[in-house]
């Protein structure tokens, strides 16, 4: 992992650059003075709405602001360069139409190490299944369910590792070829997949009431075309009111918050233990771990941490590892609110176990890292091994 500069730094950098001084970016930031100077010396994480707010003042994007968990030459930077050659190319696939029985092993796979987080093995593979995929689908033809449903899950899981290794751009691409591949399935549970990404774009570059909008008119549609009250049902709809528990917190809604997160509530009541279906889990604990989330967003940490004590004491064996990992940061970051610092460190620690490589690379790992360190823990070993995993030291 190579050094990549710490948030903090890059704000200092950009202000600098733009010759504004730390209370004129504060202040168009709705910021304290205070606050900011301790973002830019490492005192504090420089949380999601924090970046999104201050990546508006000094008019770059959130990307810019939290920088890349990688710089120059690289395996990962490989990778994507092929995998945006693949996505680019969506309706000139070079690969041949292969075996279906093989075919969905590969599709399976591949949504197997998105699960479980395993961005680099998942890389390798994405260009020439997307290929397959789609050369598959368009010669079975438009409205061939199944075959482009392959299409619109590949796309699912192209869209986790860009998102995940902070490629914006790629990630606009990827999902507008799932709502390409979406609209050829004629299946209303494929377009809340890729709303579902969509929404997440806006939610990456800090655009919470526009995601929130696509999330919206998502759950109206789906609500229109599939009438009745079946599981399925429950979890699509159940799953996109948990994309909308995210914007909302962020974006410090508290009533609409509380809105997704009680309808979020009652849908994963009927679907009760957690599903993996079409890249989207549903159920009634992964839906507590976006309350814990929300709570940490409102500005809540003691609630979040009330709120994880049971999930910590017992993970959910239902939950996926990218799950499970991103309980345990957001666990890290709740407890360095209220200032429970060797229990931040100790969740991280469980992170690192379950899923590695979404860990090294999350903005909120990274942060919390950050700021232990800043917090003179330099003398603790398994802190310190954190810093290199994470690329914040040479």
């Amino acid at each position: 992992m190579e050094r990549t500069p710490a948030p903090g730094e890059n704000l200092a950098v950009l202000r600098k650059a733009r010759e504004l001084s730390q209370t004129k970016l504060a202040r168009s930031a709705g910021l304290s003075v205070s606050y900011l100077s301790k973002l830019e010396v490492g005192q504090r994480p420089v949380t999601p709405p924090v970046a999104a707010a201050l990546s508006k003042a000094l008019h770059v994007s959130v990307q810019r602001i939290y920088g890349t968990p990688f710089l120059g030459p690289s395996e990962q930077a490989d990778l994507l360069t092929e995998l945006r050659s693949a996505v680019r190319r969506y309706t000139l696939p070079k690969e041949d139409v292969p075996d279906p029985g093989a075919l969905a092993l590969d599709v399976e796979r591949a949504m197997k190490l998105r699960a479980q987080a395993n961005y680099l093995e998942l890389l390798g593979m994405l260009p020439k299944l997307l290929g397959q995929v789609t050369a598959t689908a368009l010669t079975a033809g438009a409205g061939e369910a199944g075959a482009w449903s392959q299409v619109n899950d590949v796309y699912g899981c192209a869209y986790s590792a860009a998102h995940r290794l902070a490629q914006s751009d790629l990630s606009d691409m990827i999902v507008s070829r799932q709502h390409w591949a979406a609209t050829q399935t004629w299946s209303p549970g494929a377009e809340v997949a890729a709303a579902w990404n969509e929404a997440g774009t806006y939610q990456s570059s800090g655009e919470y009431d526009d995601g929130l909008a696509i999330v919206e008119r998502a759950i109206s549609k789906y609500e229109s075309a599939v009438p009745g009250d079946s599981r399925e049902r429950s979890l699509y709809l159940g799953s996109l009111h948990l994309r909308g528990i995210v914007l909302a917190s962020r974006n410090k809604d508290k009533r609409a918050t509380a809105d997704h997160l009680k309808k979020a509530k009652r849908y994963a009541e009927k679907v009760q233990r957690d599903v993996l279906y079409h890249n989207l889990t549903f159920g009634q604990e992964n839906t507590s771990l976006y309350e814990l989330a929300a709570q940490i967003e409102l500005g809540n940490p003691d609630k979040a941490v009330t709120i994880s004590d049971p999930l910590m004491q017992t993970p959910p064996a239902t939950l996926s590892p990218a799950r499970l990992g991103r309980l345990y940061i957001d666990v890290a970051r709740a407890r360095l609110d209220v200032k429970q610092y060797a229990g931040a460190e100790e969740a991280l620690g469980r992170a690192f176990a379950v899923a590695p490589q979404m860990t090294e690379i999350h903005p909120m790992s990274r942060e919390v890292v950050r700021v232990l360190v800043v917090l003179h823990q330099r003398t603790r070993p398994q802190l310190m091994d954190m810093v290199k995993k994470t690329g914040l030291s040479r």
